[in-house]
């Protein structure tokens, strides 16, 4: 990553520094690709079922807004890298497009930094009817046998098309 020595960087002034910790840009990008309608989820397949476990695990921090991200910052500019799963149908090209706008724009002006390159990969494609969420063998059942999953819930209540 090239590091550019430009006067009128907003993290570098002549009054001191900013450095911006990676987990902050990490949930940046991973907020600004989230907010794009044909993104199912990211990560890879074991990164989705860890954070699965986690977000179940009592004082396990809720939902991960940075996984599937990975980034490297410098001083001034930032590097990101995506992971995605993409929803059946949605042309990948435009998708792609719109996350790499959107990490860059949202990055960019809430941090300061320079995004100097943004590469996604999707690894998955998420097919109508694999809502069940394949993924784990977690049947959404709480202590009393209750489902505590209130969308998983909802999915199942809708009519599928056989």
């Amino acid at each position: 990553m090239e590091k550019k020595d430009t006067p009128d960087s907003v993290l570098v002034t002549d009054h001191g520094k900013t450095k911006i910790s990676d987990d902050v840009v990490a949930k940046v990008a991973g907020m600004a690709a989230r907010e794009i309608g044909g993104v199912h989820a990211m990560g890879s397949g074991m990164a989705r079922t860890m954070g699965s476990m986690r977000e179940r695990l009592p004082g396990g921090g809720g939902r991960n807004v940075a996984q599937g991200v990975s980034v490297q910052v410098g001083e001034r500019q930032t590097a990101v890298d995506v992971d995605l799963v993409v929803d059946y149908g949605v042309s990948i090209p435009d998708l792609a497009g719109a996350v790499r706008e959107n990490i860059i724009n949202q990055v960019e002006h809430m941090t300061g930094l320079e995004v100097v390159e943004v590469n996604i990969s999707v690894d998955d494609i998420h097919l109508p009817g694999d809502d069940n969420n394949n993924d784990d063998n977690d049947s959404g059942n709480g202590k009393n046998g209750k489902n505590t999953d209130a969308k998983q819930q909802a999915e199942s209540e809708k009519p599928r098309v056989q």
